[in-house]
């Protein structure tokens, strides 16, 4: 399963975003995407979940063109982790995830008793069983967060798009979702996510894209792509990228900023 981006450009109706990007991500790896405010994290998102059409170029699962596919059949194959939010309506967490179940339900159709346990599988999976009765506008913003990626779980997609999952969660719930991020992909699910913070990168990604005003900069592996320099060109800030030993013999890469503060 392979998610791709070919030569695409990507924009909205009388202004395009960003051009001539190929990118790929496939089943069983973490594709990190960085880019500061207005690179095009998100239009380009949009564009690969099909809900914005492609200005040029191609968006491809699996070799097929994301426009030939049916929207049914593309939610049985990409699902979506959008930022934790409040939502209107006081649905439980058990419930909010079992509308993941919805991809693979017919216009009038009922959640199946196996609807109801792939659900509570996913829910189990995201460690978060004790909240399967919780209201959703209640819990956490790192809980909720977690129910989405559980929700995506449940539609059983092999791919997963994240618009920055770590997005105002505190520190230990960034550690938790990350980590989860990380076990996704050792299932054999791809996951691409975007992210402000380039530690999260040496965390859990195989691979990282650097947007720089709609164009892909950099990509490849984190060690050798997220560098003071690239991070100086993108950014426009002076960076240290240094080695911390982590225990156990091994180091993990940081970023500190450098210049006076």
């Amino acid at each position: 399963m392979k998610l791709e981006a070919s030569r695409l450009d990507f924009g909205y109706r009388g202004k395009r975003v960003g051009s001539d990007l190929s990118v790929a991500v496939e089943a069983g790896e973490v594709l990190c995407l960085l880019g500061p405010n207005g690179s095009g994290k998100t239009t380009l998102f949009k564009t690969l979940l099909g809900l914005l059409p492609a200005q040029g170029g191609a968006v491809l699962i699996d070799g097929v063109e994301l426009a030939a596919r049916a929207r049914s059949e593309v939610a049985r194959l990409v699902s979506y982790v959008p930022q934790a939010h409040a939502a209107f309506f006081p649905f439980t967490v058990e419930e909010v995830v079992l509308m993941g179940c919805t991809a693979h339900l017919g216009l009038f159709s009922s959640p199946s008793r196996r609807d109801r346990e792939a659900a509570l599988a996913a829910i189990a999976r995201m460690q978060i069983g004790h909240l399967a009765d919780s209201i959703y506008t209640r819990i956490s913003g790192g809980e909720r967060q977690l129910t989405l990626i559980a929700r995506a779980l449940a539609q059983d997609a092999r791919v997963i798009v994240m618009d920055e999952p770590t997005a105002n969660l505190d520190f230990g719930n960034q550690v938790r979702v990350l980590q989860h991020i990380r076990s996704l992909a050792q299932s054999g699910i791809g996951v691409l996510l975007s992210t402000h913070d380039p530690d999260h990168a040496f965390i859990c990604a195989d691979r990282v894209a650097m947007l720089h005003d709609g164009r892909l900069a950099r990509l490849g592996d984190p060690a050798a792509t997220i560098t003071p320099e690239s991070l100086r060109e993108i950014y426009g800030v002076e960076v240290a990228v240094v080695s911390l030993a982590v225990g156990n013999g091994s180091e993990r890469r940081v970023c500190i900023p450098g210049g006076s503060l």
